[in-house]
C-alpha cells in the first residue's frame, strides 16, 4: 500500500501534467487562430510585427509545454524515473 505522501505526490504530478497539457493545447489553438486571422501571415496590419513573433513563440511554447507534460505523465506511469531533484 502506498503512503499518503506518495499518493499526494502522484496527485500533484497529475495536476502538473494536466496543467502543462492544457497550456500546450491553448498555444496550439492560439497558433491556429493567429494563422487564420492573419490569412497565413499574409495580411498583417501595419505595426503588427507581433504576429510574426507569435508565429514563432506560440508553437515553441506549445511544444515545450507538451514535452513537459509528456515527461511528467511518463514519470507517473513509471516509464521514466522522476528527476534527480
Amino acid at each position: 500500500m502506498s503512503s499518503p505522501q506518495g499518493k499526494a505526490q502522484r496527485v500533484a504530478l497529475m495536476l502538473a501534467a494536466a496543467a502543462l497539457a492544457a497550456g500546450s493545447a491553448f498555444f496550439i489553438f492560439y497558433t491556429a487562430r493567429l494563422l487564420v486571422v492573419t490569412h497565413g501571415l499574409r495580411s498583417v496590419r501595419a505595426g503588427g510585427r507581433g504576429a510574426y513573433v507569435g508565429a514563432v513563440v506560440f508553437p515553441l511554447l506549445a511544444a515545450l509545454l507538451g514535452w513537459g507534460g509528456w515527461r511528467i505523465a511518463g514519470a507517473i506511469r513509471g516509464r521514466r524515473p522522476p528527476s534527480d531533484a
